[in-house]
């Protein structure tokens, strides 16, 4: 039936236990070590995440402090500028209020001069208006 050879059996175990050697020593352990070594990797940059995760939190905390003051200053800019721009306006707005207040004066006293001249000229020319009126009146009757 069956024949079973004690050297074949032999030479079989020898050739297991080499190519069992020979794949452990070639395959499982570099395979095994590379995986170690992707798995340090992967823990070791899972820690680095975690770092920078935490320095990202400190970063963006930071950038909103510069951005709020950043806002704050602008504001403050803002008000400054538009309290320098009112100031500048109600100056310019007396400035021109003077000019005109002056220049009315001056327009006064130009009416005033020019009234006394008239008057001065009527009160000259009054004679002459006195003598048509008698020369218009005595022609009337």
């Amino acid at each position: 039936m069956l024949d079973i050879s004690a050297g074949l059996v032999a030479l079989t175990a020898v050739l297991f236990f080499v190519l069992v050697f020979l794949l452990n020593n070639w395959l499982y352990r570099p395979l095994l070590s590379f995986m170690e070594e992707r798995e340090n990797s992967i823990r070791k940059d899972m820690e680095k995440a975690k770092e920078n995760s935490s320095g990202s939190q400190e970063l963006l905390e930071e950038a909103e402090e510069i951005l709020s003051k950043a806002k704050s200053e602008a504001a403050a800019m803002k008000a400054e500028a538009v309290e320098e721009a009112r100031a500048y306006a109600q100056k310019v707005i007396e400035e021109k209020r003077a000019e005109l207040a002056r220049e009315y004066e001056e327009f006064k006293q130009r009416l005033s001069k020019e009234e006394e001249e008239l008057k001065s000229v009527l009160l000259s020319q009054a004679p002459l208006f006195r003598e048509a009126l008698k020369a218009k009146f005595s022609k009337l009757s």
